[in-house]
C-alpha cells in the first residue's frame, strides 16, 4: 500500500500558496513509498482564496495532469497533518492512489449515475440548500453501509465546492468547470476502497442514559417519568432562585439524543456514533420542561453532557485509539510493530501502520482554541493516531452516517483490505 502525497502551504497570493503545495506533492510522489501517480486530488480552501476557486483548481489541474478527479471544498479554517490553518489564506492537497473503477465524483448537475454500487460517499455540502437534512439521509440511503462522511463548506464570503472528473469537467455539469454553489458533491466509493470512520462529540455525560416519555415540539416534558427541567437541575445542582449560579451551568450543558431503542451512552461512558448532541435553548418553568434546538419524540433516549476542553481532548484520543486498534492485528509483523513503538508516533509516515492517508473534518466552533492553543486538535490526531498524511477542513455541520451533527470531529482513514 502506497501513502497519498499531501501538500499544504499559506500565502497571501494564491499561486505562491500553489507553488509550494506542488512542490511538496512533487517531492512525495518521486519517495518509494509514496503513490507516485495518483488519480484523485482532495483539495481544500480557506475563504480567503475562495474568490480564485476556478484558477486554483485550473492551474492544479493542469500541473498534475495525471489526476483526472478532484473533489473538496472551502472553509473558514483548513486542516493538514500536525497544523490547522484559520482566517489566513491557505490550501491543503491529497492525491489518493485507488482504483479508478472504484470511485466517483458527483455533484448536484452531474450526479451518481446506475451501475455503480456505492460502498459509502465523501460528501460536501452548501449550508443554505433547502432541506439538507434529507438530501443527506436519501444519499446515504444510497449506498450499501448507509454510511457518509465530510461536512458543510464554511465561508464568510463565496461558498464553493470543488468536483471535477476525466478532462476536468464532468457530464453533465455544462461550463461549470468543476467549482460550484449549493447541493451537495464530492465522492462515491466502492467495495474495492477500505475505509475506517469515526465520530468525536467532544462531549461528556453528566448522568446516567435516560428515556424521554413525554415532549411536545421540540421541549423535552418528562424524562422517565420525571418533569425534565426538575431532572435537569437535580443533575446539575442547581436552582433557579439563584440565577447567577444556575445560568453559567445551563448555558455549558446540552443534551446527547438517539433514536428510541438506540443506546446513547456506550459501554466506554462516551457517546456513540449515532447520537446528536443538541443545545439547551429554553426553559418552561409553567410545564417544568426542557426546550432544544431539535424536534423531539417520546421513546428517544438522551443524557445531558457538558462540552469543555478535557472531554474534547479525552474523545479525540479515544477514536484515534480505537482506530489504531482496529488496525493492529494481534499479531503484529515487525514493520508494523517498529512503526507503532516509535517515540510518540511521530515517526516519518511509513506504509507499515496500513493508513494510506486520512480526511478530519471538525467543526468550525472546535478548533485550536477550544483544545488549548493554536493547531492543538490536529497535534492530538497526530500524537495518537501517528504521523499520516492527512486534511480537511472545519465547517458548518459535520456529516457522519446519515446524521448532520454539530460541534463534533469526522475522521476518516485510507487503508488497505483485512
Amino acid at each position: 500500500m502506497k501513502l497519498f502525497p499531501f501538500g499544504h502551504a499559506t500565502h497571501p497570493q494564491w499561486p505562491m500558496g500553489a507553488g509550494l503545495v506542488l512542490a511538496q506533492l512533487r517531492a512525495q510522489m518521486a519517495l518509494a513509498d509514496y503513490a507516485s501517480a495518483p488519480t484523485l486530488g482532495l483539495l481544500y480552501v480557506t475563504d480567503h482564496y475562495a474568490p480564485y476557486a476556478r484558477e486554483i483548481l485550473d492551474h492544479l489541474g493542469a500541473e498534475l495532469p495525471e489526476v483526472t478527479d478532484w473533489a473538496g471544498t472551502v472553509g473558514v479554517g483548513i486542516a493538514a497533518n500536525n497544523v490547522e490553518y484559520f482566517d489566513e489564506p491557505a490550501m491543503a492537497v491529497m492525491l489518493c492512489d485507488l482504483p479508478t473503477d472504484q470511485y466517483r465524483v458527483f455533484s448536484g448537475v452531474a450526479p451518481l449515475g446506475l451501475g455503480f454500487e456505492v460502498q459509502t460517499a465523501l460528501v460536501h455540502a452548501d449550508p443554505e440548500t433547502p432541506d439538507l437534512a434529507e438530501l443527506i439521509a436519501e444519499m446515504a440511503a444510497r449506498t450499501d453501509t448507509g454510511y457518509l462522511f465530510g461536512g458543510l463548506a464554511s465561508s464568510r464570503s463565496r461558498t464553493v465546492q470543488f468536483a471535477a472528473g476525466g478532462n476536468g469537467n464532468i457530464r453533465g455539469q455544462g461550463a461549470a468547470g468543476g467549482v460550484f454553489s449549493g447541493g451537495l458533491s464530492g465522492v462515491a466509493f466502492g467495495e474495492g476502497v477500505h475505509l475506517i470512520s469515526r465520530v468525536t462529540q467532544g462531549c461528556q455525560p453528566i448522568g446516567r442514559e435516560r428515556t424521554i416519555t413525554a415532549a411536545d415540539g421540540n421541549v423535552i416534558l418528562e424524562i422517565d417519568r420525571e418533569p425534565a427541567l426538575d431532572l435537569l437541575l437535580s443533575e446539575l445542582d442547581i436552582s433557579l432562585d439563584a440565577p447567577q449560579s444556575a445560568m453559567p451551568a445551563l448555558r455549558a450543558t446540552l443534551v446527547g439524543l438517539t433514536a428510541a431503542g438506540t443506546r446513547a451512552v456506550g459501554r466506554t461512558g462516551s457517546f456513540g456514533a449515532d447520537v446528536r448532541v443538541r443545545h439547551i435553548i429554553g426553559l418552561d418553568p409553567v410545564r417544568r420542561g426542557v426546550a432544544i434546538a431539535e424536534r423531539i419524540e417520546a421513546g428517544m433516549s438522551m443524557a445531558f453532557c457538558q462540552r469543555h476542553a478535557q472531554a474534547a481532548r479525552a474523545d479525540l484520543t479515544r477514536i484515534c485509539a480505537e482506530i489504531r486498534e482496529e488496525l493492529e492485528p494481534e499479531e503484529m509483523s515487525l514493520p508494523l510493530a517498529a512503526a507503532m513503538a516509535s517515540r510518540e508516533a511521530m515517526a516519518t509516515p511509513s506504509p507499515a501502520r496500513r493508513i494510506a492517508g486520512a480526511v478530519y473534518v471538525s467543526c468550525t466552533g472546535r478548533g485550536g482554541a477550544h483544545f488549548g492553543g493554536p493547531s492543538a486538535e490536529l497535534q492530538i490526531v497526530r500524537h495518537a493516531l501517528g504521523d499520516v498524511p492527512l486534511v480537511g477542513f472545519f465547517a458548518a455541520g459535520e456529516i457522519a452516517r446519515h446524521h448532520l451533527y454539530g460541534y463534533t470531529g469526522v475522521l476518516t482513514v485510507f487503508t488497505e483490505a483485512g
